[in-house]
């Protein structure tokens, strides 16, 4: 073969290469011509990691989102937990992002929340998968079975906590809220009774387990998250258990009444799924729903006039029901607890039980000017939202007024009752994140916060024992003294 002859046939190749290096170095160029976000990378690994996470009052968005905020605007980039990130305290991003899902973004947390909840767990899981997992929670959690099935169950849970309360003693507000919340979850998810002495075991397990989420990832013996993966391993196993209890008595025999034995007679999820679904939903909908509650009770003292209207509120709907000779409280009576609504808002504004959640970029994104690129982390902080004062007047004062449309009231006072909060203020109202990815227990949690209120306001008034005992954002919100009160048997004039 002549040398014209093998140039003619290594021709295609050599002007594929140079087609190739010329892309690449496009790229490359256009890599360095991004308009990243202002900002600080930190430390090499650690970033900024350790400044973020750094606890500080529930009511703030803390030191370093304040600094950084001031410095480089509300959208600014970082390195946190290992990655390159853009962080975002702009509704307008936030929202964009939530919109998204599954297009231009997607769910994504640190390994460490994976290995400990499962890989099957829904707050991991994207695309279908978590779609199908979501359908199954939305399915049991539906409208009807909210109206009836629920609505008793949180009633007769409430009552069963609130009625343990003795007279003048101080105790933990918050360790009575998640007992609610974890009975009341362990009876809706697999029919255990309150005080049983399976529930009880599951529930310091689930304690434990608790502590390991949120700790530092350290595999390592004796730290709280090699303790954790041990819990929930003996919590997996007894789920498994009950599992096969209920498949012994045949398909066709197991009741519905509970998400465990819905799940096995109406989905085809395996058997790892089904045990990663159920300690999901344990831990989503327990944690969140008691620190929200617990919340409730700690601001509401500060507000003298917030428990009056609840008190009136309540009463007339008690008052209602003596007369026509009911006691349990039903989906209308629910309806027209309009201002505890106002209530609930302000306490998950204020008190942002889910501070930020944990995206990633999955294409090149522009907004704004700046550049989001594929495959960065992307933290929208949803208290960052909640507590600007551009768009909330006076964003650390406890005002659920500020829900009722046309307010003009800044402060803790009484008010005429309305509509529920302004089209504005709701698109920037994130409590229960947005988009495809939105909370399917948001309902039964506002359901499980207006029965305990009704309760509490008309048999109790209550004081913080502890002053000091205030919310603290680790980044999960906790009380350190775990809220103690006094609370005294309430006897209406």
């Amino acid at each position: 073969m002549s040398d014209s002859e093998i140039i003619l046939c290594l021709l295609p190749s050599i002007v594929a290469l140079f087609l190739f290096l010329i892309l690449l170095r496009r790229k490359q160029n256009q890599k360095t011509r991004l308009n990243l976000p202002p900002g600080n990378m930190g430390w090499p690994f650690l970033g900024e990691t350790i400044g973020y996470l750094k606890p500080y009052s529930a009511i703030t968005i803390g030191k370093f989102m304040e600094e950084h905020i001031s410095r480089y605007g509300k959208i600014y980039k970082s390195n946190l937990f290992g990655e390159p990130t853009i962080v975002s305290a702009d509704a307008g991003l936030n929202r964009f992002i939530l919109q998204n899902e599954g297009r231009l973004f997607e769910c994504s947390y640190p390994r460490s929340i994976g290995g400990i909840l499962g890989k099957w767990s829904m707050l991991v899981l994207v695309g279908d998968m978590h779609r199908d997992m979501r359908m199954i929670s939305l399915n049991f959690l539906s409208h009807a079975r909210l109206r009836t099935h629920l609505m008793r169950e949180v009633e007769k849970h409430t009552l069963l906590v609130l009625g343990s309360w003795r007279e003048n003693s101080v105790f933990s507000a918050q360790d009575e809220a998640k007992k609610f919340t974890f009975n009341l979850m362990a009876k809706h998810i697999m029919s255990l009774d309150p005080g049983k002495p399976e529930t009880e075991q599951l529930k310091k397990l689930y304690v434990t387990f608790m502590k390991g989420v949120v700790s530092a990832p350290l595999n390592l013996p004796g730290t709280a998250y090699r303790r954790a993966l041990q819990s929930r391993s003996t919590i997996l196993k007894f789920i498994e258990c009950k599992m096969k209890e209920r498949l012994m008595e045949g398909t066709e025999n197991i009741g519905e009444d509970d998400l465990l034995g819905w799940v096995l007679k109406n989905s085809n999820l395996s058997k790892e799924q089904i045990l990663d679904l159920i300690l999901s939903l344990l831990f989503a909908g327990h944690e969140t729903s008691s620190v929200s509650i617990a919340l409730a009770i700690y601001f509401l003292p500060s507000c003298p006039n917030a428990i009056l209207q609840l008190r009136e509120e309540h009463s007339e709907i008690a008052k209602a029901k003596k007369l026509a000779g009911e006691t349990e409280l039903n989906w209308e009576d629910y309806k027209k607890m309009e201002f505890t609504q106002w209530v609930i808002c302000e306490t998950l504004r204020l008190g942002n039980v889910v501070r930020f959640l944990h995206r990633k970029a999955l294409k090149d994104v522009r907004y704004k000017g700046y550049d989001i690129p594929c495959g960065w982390k992307v933290l929208p902080v949803i208290a960052a939202v909640h507590l600007d004062p551009l768009l909330f007047d006076h964003p650390q004062h406890f005002n659920p007024w500020r829900w009722q449309q046309n307010n003009n009231h800044h402060h803790c006072g009484s008010s005429s009752s309305s509509s529920c909060y302004t089209s504005m203020t709701s698109n920037n109202f994130m409590p229960f994140g947005g988009g495809p990815r939105l909370c399917a227990g948001s309902e039964l949690a506002k359901l499980e916060m207006a029965v305990f209120i009704h309760h509490l306001v008309l048999n109790f008034h209550w004081e913080l024992a502890d002053p000091f005992d205030k919310p603290f954002a680790f980044p999960f919100v906790d009380f350190q003294n775990g809220l103690p009160i006094t609370a005294h048997r309430y006897v209406p004039n």
